[in-house]
């Protein structure tokens, strides 16, 4: 049966505050290749777009080597297959799950809404971090990064995966944290819900949005909305 309406999270910053785990392993990568190591807030900022860029917008910002460019292909490489490898196996530490992220999963599940989710974590990582935080069981379909050849701000992230679990573009809602997740849903056509503090530096203003939330406490009101158009 194709069930009724569809939501797509995103996860780190939306569903899960990973920085935490994501800011020991950056520091751990940045020690090892001696570079300055950054605080929860820094990583906050800097996560949006998956490990490479997080590793690279981090380095390559404030370097303390001149490297040429093939050299820096070959660093950044190695950094990101090291950040990869150690936050695989740090990777729920610290990380939980944002305020009322659980009940209003649960919500989801008594109303029949369909869930997947959207992020630009490879998706291993992703499926395991969900995993490990118990949450797994409540999506249908998780898509990574690395899940097909694109991945946000490009909208066919979000349309495949409505596709995949026969949803209807018309009856669906994308939550997220960042311009990322916003640009993704715009080009989609679909409504967004925007966290505020997200894993983003621009300020909720210059970010594409339909609602805005602090967490997950009371959202059941906005998708209500939706539910009975």
């Amino acid at each position: 049966m194709t069930q009724k309406f569809t939501i797509l999270f995103d996860l780190d910053g939306t569903l899960v505050d990973t920085a935490p785990d994501l800011m020991n392993a950056h520091n751990h990568v940045m020690r090892k290749f001696g570079y300055e190591t950054k605080s929860t807030d820094d990583i906050r900022k800097l996560v949006g777009q998956g490990a490479g860029s997080l590793i690279g917008r981090s380095v390559w910002g404030q370097a303390k080597k001149e490297l040429k460019k093939i050299n820096d292909d070959k660093i950044k490489k190695e950094m990101v297959t090291e950040f990869i490898d150690f936050y695989g196996k740090n990777i729920a530490n610290e990380s939980k799950l944002i305020n009322g992220a659980y009940d209003f999963l649960k919500w989801c599940k008594e109303n029949e809404i369909s869930m997947g989710v959207c992020t630009n974590k490879q998706e291993h990582l992703a499926i395991d971090l969900l995993k490990q935080i118990k949450v797994y069981d409540f999506f249908e379909y998780v898509a990574g990064s690395n899940t097909f050849d694109f991945c946000k701000p490009d909208p066919r992230h979000l349309t495949n995966v409505i596709e995949i679990m026969q949803g209807d573009i018309k009856k669906s809602i994308m939550i997220g944290d960042s311009e990322t997740d916003g640009n993704a849903a715009k080009a989609a056509g679909i409504p967004f819900i925007l966290l505020e503090d997200g894993y983003t530096e621009k300020n909720v203003n210059e970010i594409s949005h339909n609602h805005l939330i602090r967490d997950f406490v009371g959202i059941e009101k906005i998708v209500q909305k939706y539910l009975h158009h």
